[in-house]
């Protein structure tokens, strides 16, 4: 008797030729449009589905900011020097980059995950109950904070990570002021439609190299360039205490910071529990639990 193979369908392949291209998204923004909470409504819903992200200014209150300072500069404090993996330094310097898996520590970056408020948008966008996928503090010192190229979250997290299907967003807490001038996250509205599939195989532990500076999963300046064309570049940027929600395949990046305004944001990764990772699409392995919860 010959067992039949199931053959695992791959609806975003990238990585996997040597030209890019651009692939008619084939999953749904927003899964569930019945409203189940009082925090957002269904004009919010439409401005998510059709531009990809949503932003709160002045979302938490000023107690809960002033919190967020306090154990911002304690976590970067307790972090220098400390040769661990999820401590990520700047490229070419000995300035902390980012932090991860900091909602796998007891404390406030733990409890923040729950946040009522914040749970009860995340579960009407994805429709169902949702995990961390990811969780780091990014960190971007006055005048020598370095850039966040353009990217699809999504592109790495399936290619890497084996997240199937595009059914999670990022949130990003803004822990200082954003500003025009200090490297505020830009986003490319309506780029969430749109799958760049990038070249370039996948190195070995590609995940040492790419949390510093990543050169592979990164769109090509001829697909970035339509996307602009197409939907313009936004900076939402509020007082510490605001909220960026965006898709896992809004197209976004940051630029460096020469001002002598630091700027520091909580980053979670929400995913559905129905969108668990598989096997990596486009990599020889996947990359550690620190990175990608399994």
């Amino acid at each position: 008797m010959i067992e039949s193979v199931k053959v695992r369908t791959d609806v975003y392949p990238t990585r996997k030729s040597d030209q890019p291209e651009l692939l008619e998204r084939q999953d749904p923004v927003v899964y569930d449009y019945i409203l189940k909470q009082k925090e957002i409504d269904s004009a919010k819903l439409d401005f998510y589905e059709e531009n990809g992200y949503l932003f709160f200014d002045s979302f938490f209150h000023e107690d809960e900011v002033a919190r967020f300072k306090s154990e911002t500069k304690q976590l970067l404090e307790k972090s220098r020097g400390l040769e661990k993996p999820e401590v990520i330094l700047e490229p070419g310097g000995d300035e902390v980059r980012s932090i991860f898996a900091v909602h796998k520590e007891a404390g406030f970056f733990s409890e923040l995950v729950n946040h009522p408020r914040l749970q009860a948008i995340v579960q009407q966008i994805l429709g169902s109950e949702t995990y961390v996928h990811q969780s780091r503090i990014n960190f971007k010192p006055g005048f020598t904070g370095k850039e966040f190229y353009w990217h699809s979250d999504f592109e790495t997290w399936h290619a890497e990570d084996g997240m199937p299907r595009m059914r999670a967003l990022s949130c990003s807490i803004a822990l200082e002021d954003n500003t025009i001038f200090n490297g505020a996250l830009m986003v490319v509205p309506g780029s969430h439609r749109v799958f760049v599939s990038c070249v370039g195989e996948t190195p070995d532990n590609h995940y040492k190299d790419s949390l510093r500076r990543q050169e592979y999963g990164v769109p090509d300046q001829i697909s970035l360039t339509q996307l602009v064309k197409d939907g313009g570049i936004e900076m939402p940027v509020g007082k510490a205490g605001s909220v960026l929600l965006f898709d896992c395949n809004l197209m976004h990046g940051s630029s460096g910071n020469i001002s002598p305004l630091p700027r520091s944001n909580a980053f979670y990764v929400f995913n559905s529990i129905e969108n668990r990772l598989e096997a990596p699409f486009a990599a020889g392995k996947p990359r550690p639990d620190f990175v990608a919860t399994r």
